[in-house]
């Protein structure tokens, strides 16, 4: 990707996420465009999304790859991890080399490179002193991101986090715990849905979700809705 062709995926990602703060955005549609965007303009191989429910606990709401999926739960499972560490922190955590990762991470460690990731780079979704969540940037090989990328990855964190969070759920905290509460859910439905498709057209599961994306943004449809058709079966992909 050239210079210029990555300031304009930057630029558009922005506009995207500025336009949350208008009424009927799908978040899960938000976040998912978020992950594949850093993707795309960052030097990282893949990204995910943590958001804490009504118990404070992080669920994974949004990933590029079933890696990326499996070692944010893995680190929930250990409760360890960097991004436990950021969301607990309030702080971007960064691990260039998880091979180096500290002992309290062993297993954190040990499924990570048995995935094939070899550095994490966490940073909170957060609104002054509220913490919501991280977004998590994996690579294959060790190293540090550019102090760049990093600005970027914040950026891109903090307009994300204002748009959930919106001005009016400010003012009525039951309703930002309500929003959340239905995107977590929303995510639940689509991985059901991911696998619903997998199963009838014996494709992977990444490969499923390709399949879900494509339909819903050919058809201007919500990410969440169209997983709870095919869950319903009240579509058929």
């Amino acid at each position: 990707m050239t210079t210029d062709e990555r300031e304009m995926k930057i630029v558009e990602a922005f506009a995207t996420l500025a336009d949350t703060l208008v009424d009927g955005y799908d978040v899960v549609e938000l976040l998912q465009t978020l992950v594949e965007t850093c993707t795309e303009v960052l030097s990282v191989d893949a990204a995910g999304i943590m958001l804490a429910n009504d118990d404070q606990e992080l669920e994974v709401v949004a990933s590029t790859s079933e890696a990326s999926r499996l070692i944010e739960v893995l680190q929930l499972d250990a409760e360890a991890g960097p991004c436990m560490t950021s969301f607990a922190t309030g702080r971007s955590v960064a691990c260039p080399d998880i091979a180096d990762a500290p002992p309290e991470w062993d297993a954190f460690r040990t499924g990570a490179l048995g995935l094939g990731i070899r550095s994490v780079h966490a940073v909170p979704l957060r609104l002054r002193t509220t913490v919501i969540g991280t977004l998590n940037l994996f690579g294959t090989v060790a190293g540090s991101l550019a102090d760049t990328h990093l600005r970027i990855a914040r950026a891109l964190a903090d307009v994300a986090t204002i748009g959930i969070l919106h001005e009016r759920t400010l003012r009525e905290q039951e309703i930002v715990r309500s929003q959340l509460q239905r995107t977590i859910g929303s995510r639940e439905v689509i991985e059901q849905a991911k696998g619903v498709v997998s199963h009838l057209r014996g494709v992977s599961i990444e490969d499923a979700f390709g399949v879900i994306r494509t339909h819903a943004v050919d058809h201007h449809e919500p990410l969440s809705e169209v997983a709870r058709a095919i869950v319903e079966r009240r579509l058929v992909l």
